[in-house]
């Protein structure tokens, strides 16, 4: 009987996976062609203007489909629409745009996107800190609730850091944030692997952006000669406009970790600072006034060099 449930149990997972897909290469299919409505409408106007119209259609196409999700009662998986997009955009690559492109420059670009396809999926499984049930850590954790978050303070310098991830239910050392595009905690373990997929995501779409440039320049296709009627043109626009909108907060993202690497700060810290008492420095106040104050102060900073050093010698 036991068993059966078992299996049944494993079964509505399944299908529960496959229909997250299903709508996630869907929504992905919709969106994409939806793009391409933007350089077909508008090839002459400029870049400034199709990348804005092209953030208007991504919300609306977006919006839509969150709205039907709800309706049907089917949800999408983000580390599906990460990967189906990139499908997506290699296939326009490898049908279209590749044509162009010198015999070294395509060998390089598939490589990146191999890369980066096996960079994901090793993510996708990786251990980011977890602590575990009966481990000496998970022995050792002083457990401290404020406003649902969780934070564990100890004299060792490894229980410090560890917090809970309310997505994961989890303990994770070093948490630094849940991302929900790789459907993982980022913690200690994963933290290195998570910067070089952001380097890898900016560096293979600011290659497929000069590829397609090149094959647009080529074809005349941004001088709009046979761009109302050619739907091949307009994906490889579309995907370019796309791509640049990726790198556009890629980059802003990637700064703001390396940011964070810099001063050995967690983007969990930084936000909910006021929630850990490591960060707090009390200002006792001055003879006559009746308040105190708290004060930000990282307590891990070490100095560039250093918090570098410990970023990357971190082991899992």
């Amino acid at each position: 009987m036991h068993q059966i449930q078992d299996q049944r149990k494993v079964l509505a997972s399944c299908f529960k996976r496959i229909g997250r897909c299903t709508v996630s290469c869907i929504l992905v299919l919709l969106t994409q062609f939806s793009l391409t409505l933007v350089p077909h409408f508008f090839p002459a106007s400029s870049l400034l203007i199709q990348l804005t119209l092209s953030v208007v259609v991504l919300v609306f196409v977006l919006g839509l489909g969150r709205c039907c999700r709800r309706i049907v009662g089917v949800y999408t998986s983000a580390p599906a629409l990460v990967l189906f997009n990139l499908i997506f955009i290699w296939a326009v690559y490898i049908f279209i745009v590749r044509q162009a492109i010198p015999y070294f420059i395509n060998i390089v670009f598939n490589i990146e996107v191999t890369l980066l396809f096996l960079g994901v999926c090793s993510i996708l499984s990786s251990d980011p800190g977890l602590v575990t049930h009966g481990s000496s850590d998970a022995n050792k954790l002083i457990e401290t609730e404020v406003f649902g978050v969780e934070a564990h303070y100890e004299s060792s310098a490894l229980l410090k850091r560890v917090r809970y991830c309310k997505s994961c239910k989890a303990y994770i050392k070093g948490f630094d944030h849940h991302c929900p595009a790789f459907g993982n905690c980022i913690g200690q373990n994963n933290y290195v692997l998570f910067m070089i997929l952001l380097v890898g995501f900016l560096t293979t779409e600011a290659s497929y952006i000069v590829c397609s440039s090149q094959f647009s320049r080529g074809s005349q296709i941004l001088d709009g000669t046979w761009f109302e009627t050619d739907l091949a043109g307009s994906l490889v626009v579309s995907t370019m406009l796309f791509s640049l909108l990726q790198v556009i907060w890629q980059v802003v993202f990637f700064t703001w970790h390396l940011y964070c690497i810099c001063f050995n700060i967690r983007t969990d810290e930084w936000i909910n600072w006021k929630k850990y008492p490591e960060f707090q420095l009390v200002i006792q106040s001055q003879p006559g006034e009746s308040f105190t104050r708290v004060m930000f102060k990282n307590p891990y900073d070490n100095g560039y060099l250093q918090n570098v050093k410990e970023f990357l010698s971190v082991k899992g």
